[in-house]
């Protein structure tokens, strides 16, 4: 269902409070009239027809959120052991859940196939991204639900040695099966020139800035590519502004709390993103759901759909594997997050989550 966009709202609201004023105050149409009265009922009866009521969407049998201007859908860590050319049922169950949240747009917080080894062949990594696609991407195309998505250490690692990336064949792999026309994630690009370890796109006037964050160190090159793209006109004018990076800018998982696995500029690249106006950075890697916030950026570590999710710092709830529908409202530029654990399908409530973990308060609070 299409909402009332605000000049529509306003000009019916507009012609109908001056029509109020025209009965209120000329005498063949004020009073008892029955006429009069007639009409202000058909007045109100037509407005309540023009404003539509919020439109709660999800799978059958599922709670269903109320549906904002933009819905997400934000999955992340889809992969299992090194090698692996299998998925994990609570993957399977996801992708064939999400067209029933009926989602503008699904984002992956990375670590899509099980790379980062030495040892694999080309042709095992390729059997890799043949497998993604078959049971995560293909079916996403089907039904035509753009796809954007971060580079995951296990895709197609940015570690640099000596000047030389260690996993440069992973990597090259990785750009050789999205650059595949038959794979188009069907984004509208802005910038895809070094498409897909980092890039923009717009979608519904919200501006997504990827990052290759599949290491802990944002290079100055990076960093400076991040400043210009949201200076910029097109990153400024959009509604909204949201970026997402595989490794998060503090840590809230055990396990996943040492160097390397959180970004070591995460302050400075916060500042960054603060102070152009961005609203949100999602993140995926520590395997662990947390809705937080600091400072003025709202921080949504995605959890894990993959092998092995982790318990969040200073909490003892066991771990569970998560999925995120994020429902945005561009009006008053807030989120609302509702997020299923892939165990039960039961929601999680936020209130039973840490309200602090570090560095990093609950974004309710």
């Amino acid at each position: 269902m299409m909402n009332l966009n605000r000049r529509q709202f306003l000009i019916v609201s507009g012609g109908l409070c001056g029509w109020q004023i025209a009965v209120s105050t000329h005498p063949g149409l004020s009073g008892g009239n029955a006429a009069s009265q007639h009409l202000s009922t058909s007045i109100q009866k037509s407005e309540e027809e023009l404003i539509p009521s919020p439109v709660a969407v999800a799978p059958p049998g599922l709670f269903a959120p109320v549906r904002g201007d933009t819905r997400i859908v934000v999955i992340s860590d889809l992969n299992s052991q090194y090698g692996s050319t299998s998925y994990e049922s609570e993957v399977k169950q996801a992708i064939t859940l999400i067209p029933g949240w009926e989602p503008d747009l699904v984002l992956c917080g990375g670590d899509m196939i099980a790379g980062q080894k030495k040892s694999l062949t080309k042709t095992q990594i390729q059997a890799m991204w043949s497998a993604f696609d078959i049971n995560i991407s293909n079916p996403l195309r089907h039904v035509n639900i753009p796809f954007g998505f971060t580079i995951g250490n296990h895709d197609g690692s940015g570690i640099v040695y000596q000047g030389q990336y260690t996993f440069a064949s992973e990597r090259k792999l990785a750009s050789d099966y999205w650059n595949k026309q038959t794979n188009n994630p069907k984004l509208n690009f802005i910038d895809q020139v070094n498409f897909p370890f980092y890039y923009s796109f717009i979608q519904k006037n919200i501006f997504y800035l990827v990052l290759d964050a599949s290491t802990h160190i944002i290079s100055s090159k990076q960093l400076t590519w991040i400043k210009n793209s949201l200076a910029s006109d097109t990153a400024q004018k959009a509604r909204l502004r949201i970026v997402i990076g595989h490794l998060p800018l503090y840590p809230i998982a055990v396990g996943r709390n040492n160097l390397g696995d959180f970004l070591s500029n995460g302050e400075t690249l916060q500042l960054v993103l603060e102070n152009y106006k961005v609203h949100t950075y999602i993140s995926g890697h520590h395997h662990a759901y947390y809705p937080g916030k600091k400072g003025r950026l709202e921080l949504l570590y995605s959890g894990t759909l993959g092998a092995g999710p982790r318990k969040l710092l200073n909490d003892n709830i066991s771990p569970s594997k998560t999925l995120t529908v994020v429902d945005i409202d561009l009006h008053s530029q807030t989120t609302a997050y509702t997020t299923y654990s892939m165990k039960t399908m039961k929601v999680i409530d936020i209130k039973t989550l840490p309200k602090f973990i570090g560095k990093v308060r609950r974004k309710d609070i």
